[in-house]
């Protein structure tokens, strides 16, 4: 029963559409701000890498914390360790755009893009696990039924 909530509900079509949409919009934008910025290959580099570790992090940790609130086993090792790359990645971040030479206005832009990138990545997390719990039987057979 740990497996299968009574509270999950599967997600509406709207919000997942809606989590889609702000990931891959938070990702695009984020990229082609790359792209065009004036700056170097190696810093252009460095945001790249500070976004995808964010990403896999924020994922990771949503998964992480979901899973010990449905009673599945979670080391505090691993969780800790969530917590510390999704924290490590946005200070990474910060001061990456705190010594960069971008005008304010950039330095926003980069900043809320990897911020609705990594809320959109939880929320795409979320509504994936609940429409594959949502299409779960609610008491799984120990052996594959034959068919």
């Amino acid at each position: 029963m740990a497996n299968h909530p009574s509270s999950s509900v599967k997600p509406t079509a709207a919000f997942v559409g809606a989590s889609w949409a702000a990931l891959v919009l938070g990702i695009v934008s984020f990229a082609v701000g790359l792209w065009n910025a004036e700056m170097a290959k190696s810093e252009k580099g460095f945001f790249a890498a500070v976004i995808v570790l964010g990403l896999f992090a924020a994922v990771s940790l949503q998964k992480s914390v979901r899973d010990r609130a449905e009673g599945l086993p979670v080391s505090a090792l691993y969780l800790g360790l969530s917590w510390s790359v999704v924290a490590l990645a946005v200070l990474m971040l910060v001061v990456g755009l705190w010594n960069s030479g971008m005008v304010l206005s950039e330095k926003g832009f980069y900043g809320l893009a990897f911020a609705m990138t990594l809320f959109a990545a939880v929320a795409v997390q979320k509504n994936v696990r609940d429409a594959m719990q949502d299409r779960m039987p609610a008491y799984p057979t120990p052996y594959p039924i034959a068919g």
